[in-house]
């Protein structure tokens, strides 16, 4: 072999060399994608969490409501007379791969010193008390301090120093008190300032913009202002929108991704129309299994769409932790009357234990898978 055909062997076998490494560059880069890329998506290394269905598991529920000290009445519904316990004994199964049995400890090792915030309505109240309990339950015997306060609650596990935090907002944007009255400012979330510098946020936002008139207790606000524009009322679900745009660009401005995991909690549905799963009831009163399979017969909620649209248009990374259909499924999972003092059927918020615990499952999943 000459000269020149040893050039060519070493260039060729360079260039075999480098093509591999740029090769497994890559596909490291996209495993990484795939792992904490999480702006808009549904997925965790190819496992889609939230396709699946409910399945018998005696290993729950993962928690006692009597053991837990930060459960609120209108949620233990045990406590207040619920007679069922079926409702109790599911776990939630994806299709694609199996979801990791939740782990307090851990999940308190790996954000030992951090912050952990809830910010939304009563269904954020839902999921971080629900979270607490689950906590809790991991170390028992561990050190907590609870302040529970109107606007700003804590829980802290003080030997890992993390903090479990639910800033109430059920709008997230503003509501100004005017002249006119209160305002519910579409363009404003001065509220911000007390989102920032956590180590992980969870929002969540719908269920109060769908009341109206009586509904709407304590008159929460007069007018809305859309802009410069002054309204008494307008569609809601274009209100939403406006208003869910304004947080995605607060999102944009104010989140270091570097610093802040960010979720979205999805839309948490209810259960007054019994013809939305086929059925004769009126509403959630007296339901006592899930529905079977993975789809639900009266289709995704008009405000879900709202949700997907304003993520696709997020410049950074958030993961929408999409609890919606798998929620819908379980119309065996409010209180309805078993509420505390609360009057009428409650079928909006779930039950602790039960449904909220998996949609913390699935957040743990997501934050470790």
């Amino acid at each position: 072999m000459g000269f020149g055909s040893h050039v060519l062997l070493f260039w060729l076998f360079q260039f075999v060399l480098l093509s591999s490494m740029l090769l497994k560059e890559a596909e490291a880069e996209q495993h990484l994608y795939n792992v904490t890329s999480l702006r808009g998506r549904k997925q965790v290394s190819g496992c889609n969490l939230f396709q699946g269905r409910w399945v018998i598991d005696p290993s729950y529920p993962l928690y006692d409501s009597s053991s837990c000290p930060f459960i609120d009445a209108e949620f233990d519904c045990l406590k207040y007379g619920r007679p069922d316990k079926q409702y109790l004994k599911y776990s939630w199964q994806p299709d694609s791969c199996a979801v990791p049995r939740f782990d307090g400890g851990d999940f308190l090792r790996r954000y030992r010193g951090k912050r952990i915030m809830f910010v939304g309505d009563s269904l954020s109240l839902n999921m971080w008390e629900s979270l607490s309990c689950m906590i809790h339950a991991s170390v028992p015997n561990s050190k907590t301090s609870f302040v529970r306060k109107e606007t700003l609650s804590s829980v802290s596990f003080e030997e890992y120093g993390v903090t479990f935090l639910l800033y109430r907002t059920p709008y997230l944007v503003d509501i100004v008190k005017q002249k006119v009255g209160r305002v519910l400012t579409l363009n404003s979330i001065q509220a911000g300032k007390f989102w920032k510098d956590m180590d992980v946020l969870i929002f969540n936002s719908w269920h109060w913009w769908t009341h109206t008139g009586k509904a709407q207790p304590r008159r929460r606000w007069d007018y809305i202002q859309d802009g410069q524009t002054l309204l008494k009322d307008m569609d809601r679900l274009e209100a939403f929108y406006k208003g869910m745009s304004t947080w995605a660009r607060w999102v944009d401005l104010n989140v270091d991704p570097s610093k802040t995991k960010v979720f979205f909690q999805g839309i948490s549905p209810t259960h007054y129309t019994g013809k939305e799963w086929n059925s004769r009831k009126k509403n959630c009163l007296g339901e006592l299994e899930p529905l079977s399979g993975s789809t639900y017969p009266g289709g995704a909620p008009p405000a879900a769409s709202v949700v997907n649209k304003v993520l696709s248009s997020i410049n950074k990374p958030v993961y929408l932790l999409d609890i919606t259909t798998l929620s819908q499924l379980r119309k065996d999972a409010h209180p309805s009357t078993y509420s505390g003092k609360h009057s009428g059927t409650d079928c909006s918020h779930w039950c602790l234990p039960g449904l909220p615990d998996t949609w913390n499952q699935l957040l743990y999943a997501a934050l470790t898978m």
